[in-house]
């Protein structure tokens, strides 16, 4: 397991760099991200990734089922000067019947987590207004960390690509084999039983009746630039072209949602 698991104010950090360097631009070309604007992340963690728009003065919002992380970032948050702007809380997004509707809502390494991903991106809807915007970022079930296995106690299984693709029973032999607690374990077969392809995400898009804005797939990932020193590399076009074999090679998949007008 790498520090930053478990160094929650790194990862904040890590967060901020990343948003402010990279998915702000990613967004700038169709909405205008200033104080006007109101934003929702779900899945929101200590909030690393609200804070570059609450610098700039918009109305934030996270949620997060995590009421340690939320108590974390109302601490990290305490002395921003908008911290007027924020409203942080540790619920479950299918119990936020008052949170209203929102410009741009943003999650960011999140809708991998989630069960049923159909339902819930159905049910996120009640919280855009007409003319909002979703942002989504995720890994791609089948790129060569997409088992999020770098959390594995095991310094060789931390850094072994691709084992996690592999038949539920022998990637659970393996863990126990490699000396995994029980809960890692569990944890990590969650994350097998919802990961998600680039293809399947599009289909759960179109059943839902959202259109894509605007999409760009990475081989190296942006936030592998303040973690690993790795400039970010978007996938060349021949391999993004190719349906389900560019799931192998994408790190990560940016995408820019709205609701279809039709």
């Amino acid at each position: 397991m790498q520090e930053r698991h478990t160094d929650r104010k790194r990862y904040f950090n890590e967060q901020i760099i990343t948003t402010e360097k990279y998915v702000i631009p990613f967004l700038s070309e169709f909405i205008k991200i200033d104080s006007t604007i109101s934003i929702l992340e779900i899945g929101c963690g200590e909030g690393g990734n609200l804070k570059p728009f609450l610098d700039l003065g918009c109305k934030v919002t996270g949620v997060d089922l995590s009421q340690g992380k939320i108590n974390n970032g109302k601490i990290y948050f305490e002395q921003h000067p908008n911290n007027n702007n924020l409203q942080l809380l540790a619920e479950d997004i299918y119990d936020s019947e008052n949170l209203g509707k929102y410009d741009l809502i943003i999650m960011r390494d999140v809708i991998e987590h989630i069960h049923n991903q159909s339902r819930f991106m159905s049910y996120v809807k009640k919280f855009l207004n007409p003319n909002g915007k979703f942002f989504l970022a995720f890994p791609p079930w089948y790129n060569p960390f997409g088992g999020h296995q770098q959390i594995c106690e095991s310094k060789i299984l931390s850094n072994l690509p691709y084992f996690h693709i592999l038949p539920a029973t022998i990637y659970k032999s393996i863990l126990k084999l490699s000396g995994e607690s029980s809960s890692k374990i569990e944890n990590l077969l969650e994350v097998k039983s919802t990961g998600i392809s680039i293809e399947r995400f599009e289909k759960i898009l179109n059943a839902n009746n959202f259109k894509i804005e605007k999409n760009t797939n990475y081989f190296i990932n942006p936030n592998y630039e303040i973690k690993f020193g790795l400039k970010p590399r978007k996938q060349i076009p021949v391999i993004s072209s190719i349906p389900f074999v560019k799931n192998f090679f994408i790190t990560t998949s940016y995408y820019l949602i709205s609701m279809n007008d039709k």
